[in-house]
């Protein structure tokens, strides 16, 4: 298949399966005799793993990791469990950080309520924050 036939079928652009060829997330395509790509079948299961896998939150490096044991003809799977497990544990640190964050700006936020333009010295900016 050519790549806009790729591209469409994936719905991705042609120039995120050209990046994520030089990435080396996909092995690079035969060529026709006119020089164009010529990808085969299997791309397209690839680029939707690459998408599952984006929507994860992998990085490029981790897919690529994936990639290259499944290439291997290894399965993937205890590697993909350390690779989630990791995501989970930074989700949960991110959602921490996030409500400790809400609290500090919901406290900041109620100190407002009551807010008085004239009161404010100029030197300070904002006694708000």
């Amino acid at each position: 298949m050519r790549i806009g036939k790729v591209a469409t079928a994936a719905g991705i652009s042609t120039k995120a399966l050209r990046f994520y060829e030089t990435a080396g997330l996909l092995p690079p395509p035969a060529r026709t005799s006119a020089g164009y790509r010529d990808y085969s079948n299997e791309t397209l299961p690839r680029l939707d793993f690459i998408r599952r896998s984006r929507g994860a939150g992998l990085t490029l490096a981790e897919i690529r990791e994936v990639l290259e044991i499944r290439d291997s003809g290894d399965a993937p799977c205890e590697h993909v469990q350390h690779l989630l497990g990791r995501r989970l544990a930074d989700l949960d640190r991110q959602i921490a950080d996030l409500l400790e964050l809400r609290a500090t700006v919901a406290g900041l936020h109620a100190g407002t309520a009551a807010a008085d333009p004239e009161t404010c010295d100029p030197a300070t900016v904002c006694r708000y924050l």
